[in-house]
C-alpha cells in the first residue's frame, strides 16, 4: 500500500501563483527573481507552450489550477536554471513550487556559511538529508546544482523513491550525486535509512501540515472559495495513507516525533533542519528541543511575498565538537 498523500491541486496551484507574482523577497541568490520569463521558458521546453496565455493584463501567464500546466513550468523551470534534461513525475504527486524550494537550499547553506567565516562550503564533502524526498526530487537537485552538495534522499513511497532516482540517474548533471532510501517504517524518521557509517552536514525536511485528508480538504475549500473559486475546482486523489500533505496529529505531532528521534543520529549530523508552517508551534518545539538535550536552536524567517515561513535549527554538538566537525570535513575554505 503507498503511503503517500497525492497533492491537492488547487493548494498548490496558488503557492506557485503566488510566487510567480510575488519573488521580490527572495533570498538573494534565488534564481527564480521577478516574473517569469515564458518567452524563453517555451524556448527549452517546447512542452509548456500549449499552456501559455496572455492574461487581461496583457501579460503572459499559465493556469496555475492545472496541474499539467505547472508540470510543464516546472521543467522549464530546472532547465533553466538546474540544465536538468529529464524531469518527471507520475500523475497527482507533489509538483511544487520551485522559488520557495530553492530559498530553503540558499538559507540553509548561509547557515553553513555563518559557522565556517561567511564562506559557503561547497562540493561533494557536504552531504544533506532530504527527509520525505518525494518523487519530484526538488530539494536535491537545486543543492547538487546550487551548491555542488551530495544528497541522500528518503521516503516512505516506493514509487517516490524510484522515479526520483530515475530522475537523478538519468541527467548527467545529478549521477553520482543522489542516493535515494526506501524507508520501510513509517514510524521511524532516521533509524532504517541512516547507516552507522554516514555523515551529514545539515537535514532538511518539508513536514505534512494536517492532521487528516479532511482537514486538507476542508483548508483547499477555504482557500478556494477566497480565490473566488467554487468547491468543484478541488482534484483529490488519495491512494491509501500518506505523508505529502497530512499525517496523524499534523505538524506538531510529526515535528515533536522528528526531534525526539533526531537524538539516535546527534553525532552523525552537523544540523537538523525543518520547515514550520504554524507559528504557534514554534514555541512548544522550542521545549521540545531544550528538553531533548539541543545545544542550539535557532529560527530562520523566510518570505517569498506576502507569505512567511519558518526554518528551525537545531543541534547536540557542542561548538568545540562542531568545531572539530568543521576541520575534519569541510576542508579549506
Amino acid at each position: 500500500m503507498q503511503y503517500f498523500y497525492r497533492r491537492v491541486i488547487p493548494a498548490m496551484a496558488k503557492a506557485h501563483h503566488r510566487e510567480a507574482k510575488q519573488t521580490s523577497r527572495l533570498h538573494p541568490r534565488n534564481p527564480h527573481q521577478g516574473r517569469y520569463d515564458f518567452d524563453r521558458l517555451c524556448q527549452l521546453c517546447a512542452e509548456l507552450k500549449p499552456y501559455v496565455a496572455v492574461n487581461r493584463f496583457g501579460s503572459q501567464t499559465i493556469d496555475f489550477h492545472d496541474p499539467a500546466a505547472v508540470k510543464a513550468l516546472n521543467k522549464a523551470l530546472l532547465m533553466q536554471s538546474y540544465g536538468i534534461s529529464f524531469w518527471d513525475i507520475p500523475p497527482g504527486y507533489l509538483c511544487p513550487p520551485i522559488p520557495g524550494r530553492a530559498d530553503y537550499i540558499h538559507y540553509l547553506a548561509d547557515l553553513l556559511a555563518a559557522d565556517n567565516e561567511g564562506v559557503v562550503p561547497r562540493g561533494r564533502t557536504i552531504t544533506g538529508l532530504d527527509i520525505g524526498v518525494g518523487a519530484n526530487c526538488i530539494y536535491p537537485i537545486i543543492g547538487s546544482r546550487s551548491y555542488g552538495w551530495q544528497f541522500v534522499g528518503t521516503d516512505i513511497d516506493p514509487v517516490a523513491i524510484k522515479t526520483a532516482a530515475l530522475i537523478s540517474e538519468a541527467n548527467t548533471t545529478l549521477r553520482g550525486q543522489i542516493e535515494c532510501r526506501l524507508q520501510s517504517d513509517a514510524r521511524q524518521i532516521f533509524r532504517g535509512v541512516v547507516k552507522p557509517s554516514d555523515r551529514f552536514d545539515f537535514t532538511l525536511c518539508n513536514p505534512p501540515f494536517h492532521g487528516s485528508a479532511e482537514e486538507a480538504e476542508a483548508v483547499s475549500r477555504r482557500k478556494l472559495r477566497n480565490l473566488g473559486k467554487g468547491d468543484d475546482k478541488v482534484t483529490l486523489n488519495f491512494a491509501g495513507q500518506s505523508n505529502e500533505l497530512w499525517c496523524s496529529g499534523g505538524e506538531l505531532a510529526f515535528l515533536k516525533r522528528m526531534i525526539f528521534q533526531s537524538k539516535e543520529v546527534a553525532e552523525q549530523c552537523y544540523l537538523f533542519s525543518c520547515l514550520v508552517s504554524k507559528q504557534e508551534n514554534i514555541t512548544r518545539l522550542k521545549r521540545e528541543l531544550k528538553s531533548a538535550g539541543a545545544k542550539r536552536v535557532q529560527v530562520v524567517a523566510m518570505s517569498q511575498g506576502m507569505k512567511v515561513s519558518r526554518l528551525l535549527i537545531w543541534t547536540f554538538m557542542s561548538e568545540t565538537e562542531q568545531l572539530l566537525w568543521r576541520e575534519s570535513y569541510w576542508g579549506d575554505k
